[in-house]
């Protein structure tokens, strides 16, 4: 007779159960403020947002400023904004300014969208 051990013996008696892993969405809502327009910032942010799976939008502000609403897992949000913080090459960011935001304001985001400047 052969004695299963570790996994293997937890198998074969049925008590090996599947991890639920929970990830908390949020949704904030930025303003980042300085050096922000002109110099690829909203085109990065896409890119970096696509890279952490965060949906939403971006859109350059006339008042120079650069606006984004972003949803996603609240580990990858929070690396989205420390990213927000510096922005790309070329950029000087002054101010980031986030708020919570409803998570409805995100529905219908496929993607991290480039918005037409408001």
């Amino acid at each position: 007779m052969e004695w299963k051990t570790g996994l293997a013996a937890r198998r074969a008696r049925g008590a090996v159960r599947k991890r639920l892993t929970v990830f908390y969405m949020i949704t904030r809502r930025l303003r980042i403020a300085g050096r922000v327009q002109g110099v690829g910032f909203r085109y990065a942010m896409q890119h970096e947002a696509e890279r952490l799976s965060i949906s939403g939008w971006v859109r350059n502000r006339k008042d120079g400023s650069v606006e984004a609403l972003a949803h996603g897992e609240a580990g990858a949000l929070e690396a989205l904004i420390a990213w927000a913080r510096s922005g790309p090459p070329g950029a000087r960011v002054g101010e980031l300014r986030q708020e919570p935001a409803a998570e409805a304001e995100a529905k219908g985001c496929v993607g991290f969208e480039l918005r037409p400047t408001l």
